[in-house]
């Protein structure tokens, strides 16, 4: 009897999060994303030797370091777009930070983002926020910038990560 409780209560549960995430697909979709990159991007972050965090490929590239550090500055520009207080600042970073203090400032600014998405609605995305350079954008564009970008440049960190014979933290799983 227990064993058939549990199993009513499983399948309750997971009704209610399904019902959730189906009256809110487009952001549920986003964290999902944004959760796995946030991951990966800190795993790499942490993995990349502190000596290393000058390293590029070619002169035209970014450094590892201006990889993270604009990382860092995208994520409070545009969650602050997306709670709605317009494009946010965090503490001050560059390339040259060491990477000692971007770990954390790294972590804090995912932070400030998962916050961000979890106040979040799908029926707030058509609302028009100040965008970068003061331009006005549906609230959408902040989300779907926020994905991107982090895919984009997890797959730089990647590859340099490749270039110095390490593997990626999602080559691992």
């Amino acid at each position: 009897m227990r064993l058939g409780t549990g199993w009513l209560v499983l399948a309750a549960a997971s009704a209610c999060a399904f019902a959730q995430d189906a009256s809110n697909p487009v952001v549920a979709s986003a964290k999902e994303i944004f959760q796995r990159q946030s991951s990966y991007i800190v795993a790499a972050a942490e993995q990349m030797p502190a000596d290393k965090y000058g390293y590029h490929p070619t002169p035209d590239q970014w450094t590892y370091g201006k990889i993270v550090s604009h990382v860092i500055q995208a994520n409070f520009g545009t969650c602050g777009m997306l709670s709605g207080d317009g494009p946010g600042h965090g503490p001050a970073v560059t390339d040259t930070t060491p990477k000692d203090q971007l770990i954390p400032i790294l972590k804090q600014s995912f932070d400030t983002c998962q916050a961000a998405l979890d106040g979040l609605q799908d029926s707030s995305l058509g609302a028009t926020i100040t965008y970068f350079h003061g331009v006005k954008k549906p609230r959408a564009r902040a989300l779907v910038e926020l994905t991107d970008d982090l895919e984009d440049h997890y797959s730089q960190m990647a590859s340099y990560l490749r270039l110095n014979g390490m593997l990626p933290p999602s080559a691992k799983k």
